[in-house]
């Protein structure tokens, strides 16, 4: 069999579950081989404080068959407008057979100039900012538009996982895989999106939230008269 090569951008300040729900799916075909890509082998630290360590640098990442761009905390924003990071994202995005993002990865795509003309999806708490770089959103759980494939918020990095290998590996890989994790998912309360969790609990939340969703709407208009000033 071919072996497939997928490769996630792990940063300081990432979150982690972006990057390990999707490792997990995609790591389980017997033909597969997956990178924890940053500028350097040293370890960086999640959002959440869990250490992860890369597995090879942007120079020595070879090319990809799917790359995957997570989304992160504050640390991202940092990513946004580094350009050795976008300029990476852009050479891989020429050769790779599907680029995709999870949660807030998409503004990075966005920055990198690689979901411009497509269809896509974050966390729905920044979909007014990804549309602000351009990007016609939609809310879909998984968005695929022709190779460019994106996830909305953090969870939804497994179904991204699970739709990548049924379209690289065939349905049976992708259905064998959603079994061997037992993934049915039966959560206990009814508030994963804005609209089953209701104005107080979202609002409640948006609050908590405020500093990240300033930081990165700063950005976002940084980025997008950047663009503007390039076109």
């Amino acid at each position: 069999m071919t072996l497939l090569q997928f490769g996630f951008l792990i940063y300081p300040g990432v979150i982690q579950l972006d990057v390990t729900g999707a490792y997990q799916v995609l790591a389980f075909p017997p033909n597969t081989q997956v990178h924890l890509i940053w500028k350097t082998l040293d370890p960086i630290v999640s959002n959440e404080g869990l250490t992860l360590i890369p597995t090879t640098t942007l120079i020595d990442c070879p090319p990809l068959d799917a790359i995957c761009v997570p989304g992160g905390g504050m640390g991202q924003v940092e990513i946004m407008r580094d350009p050795e990071i976008l300029n990476f994202l852009k050479q891989q995005g020429t050769t790779a057979q599907y680029v995709t993002s999870i949660c807030t990865g998409s503004m990075i795509l966005a920055a990198a100039g690689l979901l411009q003309g497509y269809k896509a999806t974050c966390h729905w708490a920044f979909r007014e900012q990804l549309a602000m770089l351009g990007i016609e959103v939609v809310p879909q759980r998984v968005q695929i538009d022709r190779n460019r494939v994106t996830g909305t918020g953090v969870t939804s990095g497994i179904d991204l996982g699970l739709t990548l290998l049924g379209l690289l590996c065939g349905e049976d890989m992708a259905k064998m895989t959603q079994l061997m994790l037992e993934y049915s998912p039966e959560p206990p309360f009814d508030a994963g999106t804005p609209e089953t969790a209701g104005e107080r609990v979202s609002q409640s939340l948006m609050q908590f939230g405020k500093p990240l969703l300033e930081a990165f709407l700063a950005q976002t208009k940084e980025t997008a008269a950047h663009m503007e000033l390039k076109s």
